[in-house]
């Protein structure tokens, strides 16, 4: 793979720049929806040296009912710089399942107008499987300033994607595995409706991965897109089951040259649960 500081960077790549002191490195791990969540723990127990733990629930809207919704500005900078996590930082997410919630923090990072931020390619399995080292010790945390200038065309609301849906002009990409897009499996999340959003095209996160947990070229993952019937000429809007493996898509599209592309925050946690947009079964 081609190692690129604003999209993905091998576990060599981190290696080589692991003193660097303005590297900043995040461990974004979380776990699935419907297991109980040990990732805090699991960080304290080890975790890449010097690797702060970016708290996905907690970096949220504490005012919404749905899941993990894009935090208040004032919120991410407060807690990022508590982090000591702030400008002129190169920073390197990654998580314990390969490339599963990192994606999620790249793109919130993304969002808030930070660029310098990559995702670990293949994640702490990788990096623990070279025999790389890790640390049970806390980082140590100086004060730097993040400046942050929200970019509001990457993400969508329930208004704007059914408004999308109606008119045909984006591609809305669904990263849930294939049984729920179908509708044939149960939803994880209790009272959601099963199925998917009329004239949305699926393509499961797991696609655009290896078997090691790594992301695939560039070149196929073009080929994924494609091979799902997604028009790529179009803008794209990802969505998935609450926001996160939806990020997985964009870091994709990102790195086969693809940047016209949004995310649904609020995803099947808020479509499944509206009682007036419409629900679609079976294949695309």
């Amino acid at each position: 793979m081609s190692d690129d500081p604003k999209t993905l960077v091998s576990t060599e790549w981190l290696a080589a720049h692991l003193k660097d002191p303005d590297l900043r490195i995040l461990d974004g791990s979380m776990s699935p929806v419907g297991m109980e969540n040990t990732a805090g723990a699991e960080y304290l127990e080890r975790h890449i040296p010097g690797a702060r733990y970016f708290d996905i629930d907690d970096i949220s809207d504490g005012r919404s009912n749905l899941p993990h919704m894009v935090p208040p500005v004032e919120k991410f900078m407060s807690r990022l710089r508590a982090m000591g996590v702030g400008d002129g930082h190169q920073v390197v997410v990654y998580d314990s399942a390969g490339l599963f919630s990192a994606a999620r923090v790249w793109w919130l990072f993304k969002l808030m107008g930070q660029n310098n931020i990559a995702v670990l390619d293949g994640g702490l399995p990788k990096w623990i499987a070279e025999g790389r080292p890790v640390e049970d010790l806390p980082p140590i945390i100086r004060d730097r300033h993040m400046t942050v200038r929200r970019q509001n065309h990457m993400v969508r609301d329930v208004t704007q994607v059914s408004h999308a849906a109606k008119l045909g002009d984006h591609e809305i990409i669904d990263a849930r595995a294939a049984a729920r897009f179908r509708g044939d499996a149960p939803e994880p999340r209790e009272g959601l409706r099963s199925g998917h959003i009329p004239g949305s095209k699926n393509v499961p996160f797991t696609d655009t991965l290896n078997s090691d947990g790594t992301m695939k070229t560039a070149e196929e993952l073009r080929g994924v897109f494609e091979g799902a019937g997604v028009d790529l000429s179009k803008p794209a809007i990802t969505t998935c089951g609450s926001g996160v493996t939806a990020a997985v898509l964009c870091l994709a599209m990102e790195r086969f040259g693809k940047t016209d592309h949004s995310l649904y925050d609020g995803s099947w946690a808020e479509w499944g649960a509206f009682p007036t947009v419409p629900v679609a079964t079976g294949e695309a």
